[in-house]
């Protein structure tokens, strides 16, 4: 398996919590020889941070990233705009939904969170060459960029999360289809003392009336400036602290620049997710546009999605003809984000962490734009509602599909689901519904 970051190491901790009994054993291997020092995506939704929940990750994240007062949009000149607006997600009932509500974290947080988790199933400094199948195996050759060797391992199969420029995805010869370049960007991660500019206007996001703006890893020291590129600008002759400055409205502002990189706007979706014993996830299975904050998640539901289904195959409690579920469940849902996102793209927009809540995998399309409402539909998640005991249904998750008898669960959420007492929901390891067997409707 290979891939830079939170689908791949997501995946692995599905792993280890599906099906520790089997001992199926992963490896994940990451070019880069240390956590990502430029956080490139932050916006964790509900359904994320519940998969983050079942992992026992949830307390650790919430303490890495920003406090839940900060999720607003900053709109305004400068950063020191007197007549700035500033707007919050409109989701008033979000408690009501999860137990889990959404969050900013930088990417270079929650890494370091789940790098630490993973422990010894991950190597970095190493980089995928090649592949072939021979067999029932995968055969990878493989580069260690620490001790300068090639050596190759054997799989039994072999997940791409490496991104939308994926080796994995090139050598499956799977090709990806959508626009390309809606739009390229300066990104600066940068060091200034802006905390006492934004005391009375702290946000997630800043954006500026003459585009580009600012992005808050923790609302203080540390930032990441995003600056539009036009047709004829050339990053490298652009003056970042000059441009940071500008933005702030502060022109003598001591700014230390400790990166920089630029990034391309695509909407793309790869034409399969799997070509034999070979598996995409990630972006290296969609490019999302970044307007709505969906694309790291969808990766993570990618993960959490295929994981239960590899351990069930490889343990043997499951044919291969499951994971050709995977697809057909996880690309239209991804289809329908991309279009969502690049419609923001073209307008004012808001983040919806209700979004990916409504995922039905038996609907056509899988997603509810227009808001989310609990049900026991055959291949919705599991709706949340509080136990006398202080627990969500969504902790009855298990490793293994489960049988729930709705005496069992509150009973105010099966009369909302419009379900008997005597019905009885089978959920999957990742939380969605399996089937409903309910005398009262037969």
């Amino acid at each position: 398996m290979h891939g830079p970051w939170a689908a791949r190491q997501l995946y692995e901790q599905r792993v280890r919590r599906v099906a520790p009994q089997q001992c199926i054993d992963n490896l994940v291997i990451e070019a880069r020889a240390e956590v990502s020092r430029h956080p490139k995506a932050r916006g964790i939704a509900a359904r994320s941070m519940e998969i983050f929940r079942r992992c026992d990750l949830e307390k650790e994240i919430r303490a890495a990233g920003l406090p839940p007062e900060h999720v607003a949009f900053f709109r305004g000149r400068t950063l020191d705009d007197p007549d700035y607006v500033r707007t919050q997600p409109a989701s008033p009932d979000e408690a009501e939904y999860t137990p889990s509500p959404g969050l900013i974290c930088s990417q270079d947080a929650l890494e370091r969170v789940l790098s630490e988790r993973v422990g010894t199933h991950l190597r970095r400094g190493v980089r995928l060459l090649s592949f072939r199948p021979e067999g029932p195996d995968i055969v990878a050759t493989l580069s260690d960029t620490h001790a300068g060797t090639e050596f190759e391992l054997r799989a039994r199969w072999l997940v791409g999360c490496d991104g939308a420029r994926s080796t994995v995805r090139a050598g499956s010869g799977i090709g990806m289809s959508g626009p390309v370049a809606l739009g390229e960007f300066l990104s600066v991660r940068f060091e200034a003392p802006l905390g006492p500019v934004v005391a009375d206007r702290a946000s997630a996001s800043y954006f500026l009336v003459r585009g580009g703006g600012f992005m808050a890893v923790d609302n203080d020291r540390w930032w990441i400036y995003q600056h539009p590129l036009g047709s004829g600008d050339r990053a490298a002759e652009l003056d970042a602290v000059q441009l940071i400055r500008s933005g702030a409205g502060i022109a003598e502002l001591e700014v230390t620049v400790h990166d920089t990189l630029t990034w391309r706007m695509d909407a793309q979706l790869a034409d399969a997710y799997r070509r034999g014993r070979v598996l995409l996830a990630g972006d290296a299975a969609h490019t999302v546009p970044p307007t709505g904050g969906h694309g790291m998640n969808v990766g993570i539901g990618d993960a959490d999605n295929l994981a239960w289904k590899l351990a069930a195959v490889l343990s043997g409690r499951a044919g291969e003809s499951l994971l050709d579920s995977y697809e057909s469940e996880r690309r239209p849902l991804a289809r329908q984000v991309i279009d969502i996102a690049s419609d923001n793209a073209r307008r004012d927009y808001r983040i919806d962490d209700q979004l990916l809540l409504s995922a039905n995998y038996a609907a056509t399309p899988p997603l509810t734009p227009d808001g989310y409402r609990p049900s026991f539909a055959v291949g919705a998640r599991l709706p949340h509602a509080w136990s006398a005991d202080g627990n969500s249904t969504l902790d009855l998750v298990g490793v293994r599909p489960a049988a729930l008898a709705a005496s069992r669960l509150p009973r105010e959420l099966a009369a909302a689901c419009g379900s008997s007492p005597d019905a009885v929901v089978v959920v999957r390891p990742d939380g969605h519904i399996d089937s409903v067997e309910d005398p009262a409707s037969a």
